[in-house]
């Protein structure tokens, strides 16, 4: 008696061409995989997605060729993190370098399209050699990828995981995803070095044309880890502070330290605004224990992003640090505080900023830099936020830098906070910049910038001047008054 009634020679067609997908590149591909120290394109899906959740799309894409090209070097499907839904595709370098096809092409615009309409976030991680030159150039008409990317902006979270050599067309991801993290190994580049020799006649590795001292200088990508493991660690650390989609309220993390407390930030921040001091233990010291995750340190380092849950919600921070620059505010800074507030906006996380800067830069090389462009964006960008804003100038804040970092009246935060003994002003007082010749005159202006605390309290130029140690506590309150507000 037939057990599959006639099926089976149907069933056993598509069991080969499945087994065969998941052979990817062969045997000798994937050892040599192996040891670069690097995951496959299907063990790195499976490290992202929650044991056993993973879907795949278009397996069988591919199939059909002589020899087959299995899942058309693009394995993509969806599964849950952290129990929440999430698309995703990696790229197979074990397959024809993991090259794009017209194929694979189509799987990615899929992707995209699943991702708008169901309203779920997209991961993509790469090693691949850009389009499949034996594929490009065909005439006809078709969806690209890039385009429902950048429709996607804004409406899901991006991310991308730069995982070995990306080349071309697949590396657009990373400048147009919301983050994008590399391993210490991965290199990333509009045209790789073959193509740059015959090009430009530039002889040139893969690590010095984008490695990631690259890639990170020139703001490409945000971050760099170890390894595959790592990099996909902080891909799923970084889904864990956002909603499934904008519109959906942004997470919320119950936990032992979600309940108001003193925090011990007076031996972390000088009185003195002349001496510098990192701002980052001051943030760990003030957020839910654990939860401060520091996005793109190593570019615009005198501000510094980070995401963290505080009070058990989820919040976007932008603080000057004082240790590089004295928190200056120079051109890469600006533009990577505009990023960053522009994708915590979209998704409606709370923004935290903590003033404490002598202003934007200055010189003939700031200048050159476009600085006045970058802050004037900056300003525009945090002006136009319509989630919760709370201010807080710890020390300092003068000029232009008091304006991007939404001290100015009237520019919708739910709270102004201060320190005692900030002190603000145009310029310093003291400054020779200044151009005031009276040295009482000088000293008596000095006097009133360093009284702004008070002065500012006094005219509701600040709601409050608090106790540094009560830092905590005055944001978790902010944030209660804010929770049944703006969407």
């Amino acid at each position: 008696m037939d057990e599959l009634h006639g099926w089976g020679p149907a069933l056993e067609e598509i069991r080969q061409r499945q087994a065969s997908s998941l052979g990817m590149g062969g045997e000798a591909r994937l050892t040599r995989q192996r040891e670069r120290g690097r995951l496959n394109a299907r063990e790195r899906l499976a490290a992202l997605f929650d044991r056993g959740s993973f879907t795949e799309l278009g397996q069988l894409m591919g199939a059909t060729g002589e020899p087959p090209v299995n899942a058309d070097g693009f394995v993509a499907g969806w599964g849950r993190v952290d129990g929440r839904p999430v698309l995703a595709g990696a790229e197979d370098v074990t397959v024809l370098g993991g090259s794009i096809g017209a194929s694979s092409s189509d799987k990615r615009y899929r992707l995209t399209q699943l991702a708008a309409q169901e309203r779920v976030p997209l991961v993509v991680l790469l090693e691949g050699a850009g389009h499949r030159v034996a594929d490009a150039g065909k005439p006809g008409r078709r969806p690209g990828d890039l385009g429902g990317l950048a429709d996607l902006s804004g409406v899901v979270p991006l991310v991308c995981l730069v995982l070995g050599a990306s080349a071309g067309h697949g590396a657009l991801f990373a400048p147009l995803s919301d983050y994008a993290v590399m391993t210490a190994t991965a290199s990333i580049f509009a045209a790789g070095p073959p193509l740059v020799r015959s090009a430009t006649g530039e002889v040139i590795s893969k690590e010095d044309l984008g490695g990631p001292d690259v890639a990170v200088a020139s703001g490409v990508v945000h971050d760099v880890v170890p390894d595959d493991g790592a990099a996909i660690a902080r891909g799923r650390r970084y889904l864990g502070h956002f909603p499934a989609h904008a519109g959906q309220p942004p997470p919320v993390r119950p936990g032992r330290d979600t309940g108001r407390r003193r925090v011990d930030v007076l031996r972390l921040i000088p009185p003195d605004p002349r001496r510098p001091y990192p701002i980052t233990p001051v943030l760990a010291e003030v957020v839910d224990d654990g939860s401060l995750l520091v996005l793109q340190s190593c570019f615009g380092a005198s501000i510094v992003t980070a995401l963290a849950f505080l009070g058990g919600r989820s919040v976007a921070i932008v603080a000057n640090d004082p240790s590089v620059r004295a928190g200056t505010i120079d051109a890469d800074a600006a533009d990577k505080a505009a990023r960053f507030l522009q994708v915590a906006g979209a998704f409606g996380l709370p923004c935290v900023f903590l003033a404490d800067n002598p202003g934007v830069a200055a010189g003939s090389a700031a200048e050159r830099s476009g600085i006045l462009r970058h802050a004037a964006r900056l300003y525009a960008v945090q002006r136009r936020l319509r989630v919760p804003k709370l201010h807080v100038t710890l020390r300092k804040a003068f000029g232009f830098g008091s304006s991007v970092m939404a001290m100015n009246a009237f520019d919708g935060q739910t709270v102004t906070l201060a320190f005692p003994s900030i002190t603000l002003g145009a310029l310093p007082a003291t400054s020779d910049a200044s151009a005031i010749a009276d040295p009482e005159e000088r000293a008596a202006i000095a006097r009133e910038q360093a009284a702004a605390s008070v002065n500012g309290a006094a005219s509701l130029a600040y709601d409050a001047v608090i106790d540094p140690r009560d830092l905590r506590d005055a944001l978790l309150s902010g944030l209660e008054l804010s929770e049944g507000g703006r969407p």
